[in-house]
């Protein structure tokens, strides 16, 4: 029973670690979602979903970490291995530009790729001040903490210094990418090279200090513990009672395909997660998450009726266009190919809400 759980909620108070676990266990997956539902009405706007003009783009796939749940990465010296030049970069941005238009950052552009040890501080103001001068109507929100980490480290700056460095260059935001489970024991048997759960965190805090904007992600169903991702979600909400800076949370699970954690059974149980899963994290998520404003959904790894679904247990937004992906898809796993604009807004519709467009800070556009 969560009776009492459920009172908390619907009289606005916070739930906590024991309560959220006791979510987790909950087996009434439509309770989950009537109260997910009331959190997401009273952070939301009523009957909208909202969705924003992006592109990924994936600028290098070098990367020395070699995280054992990611198939897109190549190693240093690979002959799969690659930097995009600057202006087959531009061309991407033209593409995304010529659906999205010219109103100042309404397009976003989420550029990613690996720890690239060839790859310092100048590359990256480089391009970023190049962006800016060429497409003042694109919002960068590029990064993860992760390569943010790096870069400071083997540019030889403080992550202060890295960050506003970047930020003046043209970086406008920072995704919640890198986060897999804020775990260290997690990320020890994951990705043991990566940053700490304390360096995730500092990324987050020091751009919030420095004006700047990110959001939090979580990618599940792999190595953790039912625990562990309430304990991820615990240090998310700390953060933002400490910054209030994160404008979103999305959450996903591992995609196993072509992964070295997949094809050992001494640590994954090969057990892929399922829509019911992704269902229940995503609503315990937005019931503890009771600071985050918005929530993603993840039509990529889910496809889209499922991401529809979910708009019924916390999202309330549907995400970026993308126009292409390359990190799920190289995991096996991505639903790119079905979701054109035209298809979001019908997916929303037939959902019973109202598609509207936002910016990367989640303004309404139109």
């Amino acid at each position: 029973m969560i009776d009492d759980i459920a009172e908390k909620v619907y009289a606005g108070e916070r739930i906590s670690v024991e309560e959220g676990l006791r979510l987790m266990a909950h087996p009434n997956l439509t309770e989950l979602g009537l109260l997910a539902d009331t959190m997401r009405r009273r952070k939301c706007p009523e009957g909208i979903v909202t969705y924003n003009i992006g592109r990924n783009i994936n600028y290098t796939n070098v990367c020395w970490v070699r995280c054992d749940f990611c198939a897109f990465y190549r190693p240093p010296g690979s002959d799969e291995g690659y930097v995009l030049p600057r202006e087959e970069i531009f061309g991407k941005i033209e593409e995304m530009v010529a659906v999205g238009g010219d109103a100042p950052r309404s397009n976003e552009i989420l550029m990613q790729g690996g720890l690239n040890p060839k790859l310092r501080i100048d590359y990256y103001e480089g391009l970023f001040s190049s962006i800016r001068e060429r497409y003042p109507q694109v919002h960068q929100h590029c990064l993860s903490a992760t390569e943010i980490v790096y870069i400071a480290h083997i540019s030889r700056l403080s992550l202060e210094d890295c960050i506003r460095r970047l930020r003046d260059a043209g970086l406008d935001s920072i995704p919640g990418a890198g986060a897999e489970i804020l775990s260290d024991e997690v990320r020890d048997i994951i990705g043991f090279r990566k940053d700490r759960v304390h360096e995730w965190l500092e990324v987050h805090r020091v751009a919030h200090k420095l004006g700047m904007h990110t959001t939090a992600t979580m990618m599940y169903g792999h190595v953790e513990t039912v625990e562990q991702r309430v304990e991820h979600l615990r240090l998310i909400r700390e953060l933002q009672d400490e910054t209030g800076g994160l404008t979103a949370f999305i959450a996903w699970n591992f995609q196993p395909d072509h992964t070295d954690l997949a094809a050992d059974s001494s640590r994954w149980d090969r057990r892929k997660a399922t829509g019911y899963d992704y269902l229940r994290t995503i609503a315990v998520s937005r019931i503890f998450l009771d600071n985050v404003p918005s929530f993603q959904a993840s039509w990529v790894t889910q496809g889209p009726r499922i991401a529809q679904v979910g708009l019924r247990y916390g999202v309330n937004d549907f995400g970026s266009t993308m126009m292409e992906e390359n990190v799920v898809s190289a995991a096996g796993t991505s639903h790119t190919n079905e979701m054109t604009l035209p298809q979001m807004q019908r997916v929303i519709r037939d959902a019973g809400y109202e598609p509207v467009r936002r910016n990367t800070r989640y303004d309404i556009l139109n």
